[in-house]
């Protein structure tokens, strides 16, 4: 996702209607999204700063914004049960998650955890992930690659238990979600 508070093909948008009701997709080159009351061209939404009103063809007006964290999350595809924002939070609080430590993650689920982890540990950091169940993986890596806009290159998944690891890394942290 870019942080340059404009929007381009591929970030994640969310819309607030007037009632405050928000829509989550992402930018689709060529794509519509559709509501009861008219369409919004996807290519009309490149290029625009966040906080821009926007409206549908039939003239239904939608502030723009790119998703908080916690809203993301609560709307992200799910295979197994996510770490809800506050309790991410309160994890990498009190584990003490820094910018640029090396955490091992056991369990990825739907990888609401490792998108916490990877923004507290920053760029500089290193996260290896470990989940048993491929397809939880595969659901965890799509979300990942959704949030941040591509895969991390600090972030390793490996499908399998940590405990055939045979790494000698060090780390700085463990966190364990199974």
């Amino acid at each position: 996702m870019s942080n340059d508070g404009f929007f381009s093909i591929g970030d994640r948008i969310q819309l607030t209607d007037p009632k405050g009701k928000m829509y989550s997709f992402t930018i689709t080159q060529g794509k519509e999204w559709h509501t009861h009351k008219g369409w919004i061209v996807h290519d009309d939404l490149v290029g625009i700063p966040e906080g821009s009103v926007v409206s549908t063809s039939a003239g239904l007006k939608f502030t723009a914004f790119k998703p908080l964290l916690g809203d993301f999350v609560l709307s992200m595809p799910r295979g197994a049960t996510i770490v809800y924002p506050k309790d991410a939070a309160m994890i990498v609080g009190v584990a003490d998650i820094f910018p640029g430590a090396k955490v091992i993650e056991a369990g990825v689920g739907s990888g609401a955890l490792t998108i916490s982890l990877l923004r507290a540990i920053g760029p500089q950091g290193q996260l290896d992930s470990f989940e048993r169940r491929e397809d939880f993986a595969d659901i965890a890596r799509e979300n990942v690659q959704t949030y941040f806009g591509s895969s991390p290159s600090n972030w390793k998944l490996t499908v399998g238990s940590v405990q055939d690891s045979n790494s000698d890394n060090k780390y700085d942290r463990v966190v364990l979600d199974m």
